[in-house]
């Protein structure tokens, strides 16, 4: 603690880069500072700090870390309360750039893994990013002692010294239902599950707030279930949706759209208080959607598209500028090659051509003169060759009916079971199909050339997350825009480091199909942590969150010109 103040006295007012000095650890009264990083400049990125609190001054409870979802909702919590106490932090240390800043990767409204907090056995470690103060480009030592001496012990003593043990337990309690409400999904075979209640709507299109005053869910009767789980008086009453084939339908702004998106986000668990806490849906649910101009590279669209004009063959399609319906034929194959057990899919954001054709255009395009077999045709043989269920939203076609499990209809926002309806129709208007391949068809494990993707980073190997969705890798920039279940830029962060780890570091000894490289990384992180991609994993890793085996699949099959086998 002196030893830092003495060097803070000594470089003050010298050039900004007498900073680089202070790297190191330092002993404070209940924790210990890590410089692991100096900016160069006070205009640069800030430096990176960790604070890291021996067991001896924690107040956490063995009961609220005995599984680990609990011990990733208290870290997500006490990174939020790490937050609002920076947030709420008064003192005032003056400067340029970006002087007496403080940041912690504050979490939004999901729960993720990250590394801004996390608890071992014998500490908990708090990674921060710092503005060094500074005047123009020189070191203002006096107010970088109030950061150090000042601000960071304010901060401590406002959030992880002064955790509320009745919030804590409401927390792990959160989890353990979370656990248990999966645990029946499982037993059950449902792939999803929305409670009454729930506020599905957000705030706008930029906020993943809950939407004041919107309509509370509630389940249609057929439907509905009731099941007990823990540390709650009544059972939990909400709408379960069974494996298989489940069509939305409705009118224009009746809520199919939102319902889908609440679900596609369920595969993420949320916060109490977001509306959409009870939410829950399959974790290997995929959203999928057609992607003008994306790159494909040797994926086997053959299920659905064949006998191409251009004579390409769809077993190992591959092309730099798909069309609407060989973006979704491959956003689909790859999905299933990641494991993908649920699709999820709005008509809204699809190719037609790829999800119907009505009798009247098959009379005048003959099938010899189609290429593709709509997905209305392959559904089915998802579901019962690869045990693959389907929530598709449609406001446009009734083509689904014939071929539905369920079918529930958004009126002014309330769900209403319209499956006898929709049957009855159905049989009153059957549908003549042409004939279509009997079985599914298969995907193809494809595997990747690692130095196809080393050789993008160029000699200074930079990979970088620029927003939630875009990575540079070296100079070419990989488009995550629509992939609509990244929810967070530190997951973006994390895919960045995977694809440099898995070009330049990784200690494989051949090259790995995609879902070898998938399981691989989740097993490292499961072992070492997100900080398995760092030389040193003891210091501040960057700001991470852990990203689905689906959108670091799809940041894989988005690079251009990357080679498969």
């Amino acid at each position: 603690m002196k030893k830092l103040q003495q060097q803070l006295q000594q470089i003050d007012r010298k050039s900004y880069k007498g900073y680089k000095s202070i790297q190191g650890k330092y002993q404070f009264q209940n924790y210990e500072l890590h410089v692991d990083y100096v900016q160069g400049d006070p205009f640069a990125a800030p430096s990176k700090i960790r604070l890291v609190i021996p067991k001896r001054f924690q107040a956490i409870e063995a009961e609220w870390l005995k599984t680990l979802r609990r011990q990733t909702y208290v870290e997500d919590h006490m990174a939020r309360r790490v937050h609002q106490a920076i947030l709420k932090e008064k003192t005032n240390i003056g400067g340029s750039g970006k002087s007496g800043m403080v940041a912690i990767d504050a979490p939004d409204q999901a729960i993720l893994k990250r590394s801004a907090v996390s608890i071992t056995s014998d500490k908990v470690t708090v990674c921060l990013s710092v503005g060094l103060p500074a005047n123009g480009r020189r070191i203002n030592g006096k107010e970088a002692q109030k950061l150090f001496f000042n601000a960071l012990p304010s901060i401590l003593n406002h959030s992880i010294f002064a955790l509320n043990e009745k919030d804590l337990t409401e927390v792990t309690h959160l989890a353990d239902q979370h656990d248990a409400i999966r645990e029946k999904m499982k037993e059950e075979n449902w792939i999803a599950f929305i409670s009454n209640d729930s506020i599905l709507p957000r705030k706008s299109g930029i906020s993943s707030k809950p939407l004041q005053g919107a309509v509370p869910f509630k389940s249609p009767k057929e439907n509905e279930v009731s099941f007990d789980i823990p540390h709650r008086k009544a059972p939990i009453s909400g709408m379960a949706i069974k494996k298989g084939i489940t069509l939305i339908v409705g009118g224009g702004f009746h809520g199919k759209s939102t319902i889908l998106e609440a679900l596609e986000q369920g595969v993420y668990e949320h916060i109490a208080g977001d509306g959409r806490e009870y939410v829950l849906t399959d974790p290997s649910a995929v959203k999928i959607r057609a992607e003008d101009g994306r790159s494909i590279s040797k994926v086997n669209i053959s299920p659905f598209i064949n006998d191409l004009p251009n004579g390409a063959d769809t077993h190992t399609f591959s092309t730099e500028n798909a069309s609407g319906s060989t973006s979704q034929a491959a956003n689909v194959m790859e999905a299933l090659e990641a494991g993908a057990s649920t699709l999820l899919i709005d008509e809204d954001t699809s190719a037609t051509n790829f999800m119907i054709r009505d009798e009247r255009m098959q009379q005048l395009v003959v099938k010899d003169k189609e290429p593709i077999t709509p997905f209305v045709q392959k559904v089915k043989q998802l579901r019962d060759e690869l045990d693959v269920s389907t929530v598709l939203v449609m406001g446009g076609s009734g083509d689904y009916f014939d071929i539905a499990d369920q079918v529930i209809m958004m009126d002014q926002y309330v769900p209403v079971n319209v499956t006898e309806k929709a049957r009855q129709i159905a049989n009153e208007n059957p549908v003549e199909w042409p004939e279509a391949a009997q079985t599914f068809g298969k995907w193809t494990d494809r595997q990747v050339v690692r130095d196809s993707i080393k050789k993008k980073l160029g000699h200074k190997a930079k990979v970088q997350a620029k927003g939630k969705h875009t990575i540079m890798l070296g100079r070419e920039a990989i488009d995550l825009s629509l992939v609509e279940q990244i929810v967070d830029v530190s997951q973006t962060r994390m895919v960045a480091n995977m694809l440099k780890y898995m070009a330049m570091h990784a200690p494989v000894k051949q090259d790995l199909t995609v879902p070898e490289w998938l399981d691989y990384f989740e097993e490292e992180v499961n072992k070492k942590g997100l900080s398995f991609t760092q030389k040193n994993q003891e210091e501040h890793p960057g700001d991470l969150a852990m990203p689905r085996r689906f959108e670091l699949a799809a940041a894989i099959n988005r690079l251009r010109q990357i080679k498969i086998n």
